[in-house]
């Protein structure tokens, strides 16, 4: 073992892995366990800035090559060996269509480019759940690579402006400096480029390199200093763990917790080693069993998430037992990778002899990676039943209204944008008004606007309910104010046109709250939604317009386009995808929705729960189409075999009333 090995820092990697594992497993109540990750970014910028400012001392230049040599022996083989291995199994998991899309995954992953494909991914609406994607957590060794690219060329930037670490700390300190303002700023407007971006979480990094610069004679002259530091990093980290969650806004402000703590806990252990001395929670770092999970820390990362991923996907309702079962699983195939593949390769003398010998056989790696993933893409949906095509085509095609560019507006535009569809001349005006739960109605309403010489003009914005309500939105991590003021502008311009009938629905509460679970959520936003509904209902009533609002669809645990084509796929029935009634449909907050509609004049009420559910069950697959595009829309031609009863609704019931 090398006499610079620091055992408090494989405790730390121990405390990481350990969160991270706990946060997806659902073990424990460490709901924000998922900051170990920060923990390893500071680890990484500590580790690496001490060793290249190191060479760069002793020797004045760098072997870039024999740097990156020694990185992709320790990091391409494992990764490689997981990301094929978690293929297979994908084989025998997933749908065709699943097994196409993750392969991609697979191959951004191979390539250390993930990150920079799950920032596209996040702001498609109707992409797939993420907790799906079992090549998801790739995306924090993609932004430790892309590190690994950039960061040496900084600090050789540095010691062309000056020798010594004063160059190197400005230069550190600047760069972490704007990549923290950044991605403060983008957390609260574009989250997933401030969570994602490797440019915006090297501030992280830098705040482990910046740790190194602390000199030796700093920890002689106050060895007090040591302890107390010490258990305020372990305090910092354990709050971060206990009480942040996922839909706080991250990483912004809130990451300062545990990379604060990380770095106090790395200067409280230098401190340790400077004097010779371990104690506190540098002595409690050392202990074996968090050194021997340290060890496996790489291992047990590659393996956890598609361990849990496919076990879920097979049992969906995994109970206590299953899961450790599950921690076992991952434990044993991290031992077998550590010991067979990672560590071997890894201290092999001829690859260790010459940079070429290991970066060669990397940049193969690679591009078997890259290759097999792509390969692997294309082969699943290379001869696709029909069924599972179809399947595949009802989930990906567009609502009428979403097929035309800009009409369902994204989250922060606030001005509307009415779009027309039908004949410009037709008599009667039809307004479609709300969020993509309005949207997908759009594709029935507009067929029967056209069989009943009416036009249709849609105001719709994702996630933007009818009812005059502010929520909070996950996608952004905070109250979504942009919606409060497209909907007050999208009521004027409404009242202005004086269409025929204004048609409102919405996502119900409850189906949103399900979406999400940890959500800021008022006390009283119950009471908030109801004079929400009434207030936007009263507006258009006044004003001498009628209003028909239809009724929220049913709710899904899980996304039935996947779902139907894993069961059907398999050979089970669909109806393994259905739902008991009492947990999808809503029904007493819908009579309470109902009651309020009625009671506004001018307003009626529209639901057609029977078309999905009977007295107990509600069906995702009806007469051989898949009634839902993920959990909660409805899949478009499903929406167009519901024309007759919206036309019966509409315009046979509500607007021949006039």
């Amino acid at each position: 073992m090398s006499a610079s090995f620091r055992p408090d820092i494989e405790g730390l990697r121990a405390v990481a892995v350990a969160g991270v594992i706990a946060f997806h497993f659902g073990l424990t109540s460490l709901s924000g366990g998922f900051t170990g990750v920060d923990i390893f970014f500071v680890i990484s910028g500590y580790l690496i800035t001490k060793h290249l400012l190191t060479e760069i001392t002793e020797t004045g230049r760098l072997n870039l090559w024999r740097f990156y040599a020694r990185r992709a022996r320790r990091l391409l083989p494992a990764s490689l060996f997981v990301i094929l291995a978690t293929l297979v199994a994908g084989a025998f998991v997933l749908s065709p269509e699943e097994q196409s899309l993750y392969s991609k995954g697979a191959m951004f992953a191979s390539a250390y480019m993930i990150n920079l494909w799950l920032i596209r991914w996040s702001f498609d609406y109707f992409a797939a759940d993420a907790t799906s994607n079992p090549f998801i957590h790739f995306w924090s060794l993609s932004v430790e690579e892309q590190f690994y690219l950039a960061w040496p060329a900084l600090l050789m930037l540095a010691a062309w402006l000056a020798p010594g670490k004063r160059a190197a700390m400005l230069v550190i300190g600047l760069v972490g400096l704007v990549s923290f303002a950044v991605c403060a700023w983008l957390t609260t407007v574009a989250q997933p480029w401030a969570f994602y971006f490797s440019p915006l979480r090297a501030w992280e990094f830098a705040a482990g390199g910046l740790a190194t610069m602390v000199p030796a004679r700093f920890w002689r002259a106050r060895p007090q200093l040591g302890a107390p530091l010490a258990w305020l990093g372990l305090a910092l980290i354990a709050g971060a763990y206990l009480s942040f969650t996922e839909e706080a806004p991250f990483p912004g402000f809130m990451a300062l917790a545990p990379v604060a703590g990380t770095v106090m806990l790395l200067l409280a252990g230098a401190a340790n080693a400077e004097l010779r001395a371990s104690s506190g929670p540098s002595a409690a770092l050392a202990l074996p069993p968090l050194q021997w999970i340290g060890k496996l820390s790489y291992s047990l990362y590659l393996w956890h998430w598609p361990v849990i991923v496919y076990a879920s996907m097979l049992v969906p309702d995994l109970t206590p037992l299953q899961r450790v079962g599950c921690m076992a699983l991952t434990l044993a195939l991290s031992l077998f990778t550590y010991h067979v593949i990672e560590n071997p390769i890894r201290r092999n003398g001829w690859l260790m002899a010459s940079a070429a010998r290991a970066l060669v056989p990397a940049v193969l790696l690679t591009g078997t990676g890259v290759a097999a993933a792509y390969a692997n893409a294309r082969l699943a949906v290379s001869d696709l039943d029909p069924v599972q095509r179809s399947i595949a085509e009802s989930a990906a095609r567009p609502s009428t209204a979403r097929a035309k560019v800009g009409c369902v507006l994204d989250y922060e535009t606030v001005t509307p944008k009415p779009c027309e569809f039908g004949d410009k001349a037709a008599p009667r005006t039809i307004a479609l008004f709300g969020d993509s739960h309005a949207d997908h109605w759009s594709t029935p309403l507009i067929a029967a606007a056209r069989k009943n010489d009416a036009k249709v003009v849609t105001w719709l914005k994702s996630s933007c309910r009818a009812s005059r309500l502010t929520v909070w939105v996950t996608k952004l991590k905070r109250d979504y104010t942009e919606c409060d003021q497209w909907r007050a502008q999208s009521i004027k311009e409404i009242i202005a046109a004086r269409p025929s009938l204004v048609v409102i629905s919405e996502i119900a509460l409850a189906s949103s709250r399900k979406m999400s679970p940890d959500a800021k959520i008022p006390a009283d936003q119950d009471a908030q939604w109801r004079d929400g509904l009434r207030a936007t209902l009263s507006a258009f009533s006044q004003a001498g317009l009628k209003v028909a609002f239809i009724r929220d669809v049913p709710f899904n645990e899980e996304h039935v386009d996947t779902c139907v084509a894993r069961a059907l796929w398999r050979g089970e029935a669909p109806s393994l995808c259905d739902q008991k009634r009492t947990d999808a449909a809503n029904d007493a907050a819908a009579a309470v929705e109902r009651e309020i509609v009625r009671s506004v004049p001018n307003a009626s009420y529209i639901d057609m729960t029977d078309r999905f559910c009977d007295a107990t069950i509600c069906h995702v697959y009806i007469n051989g189409k898949i009634a839902y595009r993920d959990r909660h829309h409805l899949a478009t031609p499903f929406a167009e075999s519901l024309e007759p009863e919206v036309e019966k609704a509409v315009f046979r019931q509500v607007v021949a009333q006039r």
